[in-house]
Parts: structure tokens; C-alpha cells; sequence
């Protein structure tokens, strides 16, 4: 019987849900957009709003309470743009969803606000997962919109419409949707040694090891975009591709597709203008790692980002 990663779904079916930014279960109703629903939605009772000042939530703060939403008035002193506001969908209960730009930029908020980012949400869990999830199509798509304020064919003035979902050129018609960045986020699995590929970036927090992760570009395949970052960055061929899990990064607009890659070679040659080292770890330093993290001078990536669900998986695998 196989006891190949690359021929099982195991440890988990999902392993999506288990990653930040992925719990959003809004009913987007996106066959039903149209030029009314911003307004219908503001229109009903117990709307509730994300401010965006800049790419950062805007949370009210009341003491040891965090609180993201707003109703409609308690806008005001913020200068909501509200003709770039964004539909995000409703809950089961009927409650509308919206996020919106403010005017007060974010060293001006008043001690009462606490502006936050992506990274820090998730990070130190100032938000529910459900929340987070809303914040991440919320922040993505209020980027996009104020990424697009102008043609790109022509120059002249993009419109906003369908709630956030389309730009219209006011002068030559031209129509632009929003854009989701797909990025490969792979670990690589030598199965005859039992060790996995992991890389550490200049940028990492200190000690910090990661998968190897890169843009799909333009005419390429999934599959094809784990081996060719996997060989650029660290000198190693691989096999089989196995797809594990997706994730939602709202930093601004991507999309981690994780990925297992089956290494076919085993010296590594890393490109030293991406990563500052990346080597082969063994099932018991990795579990170290994510473990005790720091424990010895080595740490994995954050609890609720994809390349974290990719090491943990790898290593309870050999558990099922």
C-alpha cells in the first residue's frame, strides 16, 4: 500500500479553513449586483461598515475591546468616501456587509481608533476568523478600487460600479474588474531522505524559515510555477506536484495556492539575491520548530499562514 504524501489528502480534507483570512462566509450574491445595491445596503438596518484608512482597519477602541464595525453614523467624524464604498455580501441573517475609505488619514485618528494592518489582525488575533475573513475581501478590493482611479488606456476618470466590482472609464468605456494575484507557496518533499526544503528570506523576522513562494506568471501553470521558483531559488528539481490548500492574502490582493513538490535532486544551490539561506530539515527539526519556536536559534512562519499549515501537515501526515 502507498505511503506517498503525493498519493493522499491526508492529514486534513480541507486544510483551506484552517488558514487566516479563509473563514469568510458571506453570501456574496454576485449575479445580483447591480447600481443600487450600495445604497439599498446602507439603507437597511443594522448595516454594519469597515473604515479603511489608507490599507489599514480602523478598529474602535474602548479599552481591552476591539470592535471593527460601524454603523453608518458613527462614521461621520472619520469623512467616509461613500461613493467608493464596497459591497461585501450579508450575513445568513440579512445584515449587509460594506467597507469603506475614510478621509482621516491614519497618524490623525483619535485616541479612540486603532489602525491596523493585515499582518498584525491575524498575528495577534485582534479579530475573530469570520472577521478576518470579511476584512480580507474588504482591504483587497478597497486597494484595487483606489489603484484604479484612472484609464489605463485613455487616463481620463474610472467610475466606480456594481458596489465596487467594476471600473468604467468615463471617457472611453473601457471596463476593468478586480484583479486576485495567484502566488505558488510550495514545500518541497525529498520522501526517500524524509526531509523538507525550507528557505529563509533577508526580510524574515529573525531566525524565521519558510517555504519557497512566487508569482504564477502569465501562460503558466500551477505545476509549472512550483518547479520553475523551486529550481530558480533553490537549485532543486522536482516531480509530482500535489495542490494542499489556498489562502486569501489580502496584502493587497493575492492568492497563496499551496503546494507539495516531489525534489528529484538533492544539492542545493539557492539564489542569493532572494534568500539568505535554505536548506533540507529533518521531520524532527521541523517539528522542533513549530514546536518551540526559538527554541534553537530557528523559528517557522506565524500560526495561520499557509506556508505554517504546509509544515504542520507534512509532519502529522506520517501520523495517519
Amino acid at each position: 500500500m502507498s505511503r506517498s504524501l503525493f498519493d493522499s489528502d491526508v492529514p486534513h480534507p480541507e486544510p483551506s479553513s484552517l488558514t487566516a483570512f479563509a473563514a469568510n462566509d458571506l453570501i456574496r450574491d454576485s449575479e445580483h449586483r447591480d447600481e443600487t445595491s450600495v445604497d439599498m445596503a446602507l439603507a437597511k438596518e443594522g448595516t454594519h461598515i469597515f473604515a479603511f484608512a489608507g490599507d489599514k482597519l480602523v478598529l474602535k477602541h474602548d479599552g481591552q475591546v476591539l470592535d471593527p464595525l460601524f454603523a453608518r453614523y458613527e462614521l461621520k467624524d472619520l469623512r467616509p468616501n461613500w461613493d467608493e464604498t464596497v459591497l461585501l455580501g450579508y450575513r445568513k441573517t440579512g445584515e449587509p456587509r460594506l467597507a469603506v475609505p475614510v478621509g482621516v488619514a491614519e497618524e490623525e485618528l483619535a485616541s479612540q481608533y486603532k489602525p491596523s494592518d493585515g499582518r498584525s489582525l491575524f498575528r495577534e488575533m485582534l479579530l475573530d476568523e469570520v472577521l478576518l475573513g470579511e476584512f480580507a475581501q474588504g482591504a483587497s478590493l478597497i486597494r484595487w478600487n483606489r489603484d484604479n482611479k484612472f484609464c489605463g488606456r485613455c487616463g481620463s476618470t474610472m467610475e466606480i460600479h456594481i458596489g465596487g466590482y467594476k471600473r468604467v472609464c468615463s471617457a472611453c468605456g473601457h471596463e476593468i474588474f478586480p484583479r486576485t494575484d495567484p502566488v505558488v507557496i510550495m514545500l518541497t518533499i525529498d520522501e526517500e531522505r524524509d526531509l523538507c526544503l525550507l528557505g529563509r528570506s533577508p526580510h524574515f523576522a529573525p531566525g524565521m524559515y519558510s517555504c519557497l513562494a512566487g508569482f504564477v506568471e502569465p501562460g503558466e501553470t500551477i505545476e509549472n510555477a512550483v518547479r520553475r521558483e523551486t529550481l530558480e531559488e533553490s537549485g532543486i528539481r522536482t516531480g509530482r506536484i500535489r495542490y494542499h490548500a489556498s489562502q486569501p492574502w489580502p496584502m493587497p490582493h493575492s492568492l497563496m495556492i499551496g503546494c507539495y513538490a516531489e525534489a528529484k535532486s538533492e544539492h542545493v544551490k539557492f539564489d542569493s539575491q532572494e534568500l539568505e539561506d535554505c536548506r533540507w530539515f529533518t521531520r524532527a527539526e521541523t517539528l522542533e520548530m513549530l514546536e518551540r519556536p526559538g527554541a534553537t536559534g530557528k523559528a517557522p512562519p506565524p500560526k495561520g499562514a499557509i506556508a505554517h499549515r504546509l509544515m504542520r501537515d507534512w509532519v502529522e501526515w506520517k501520523k495517519q
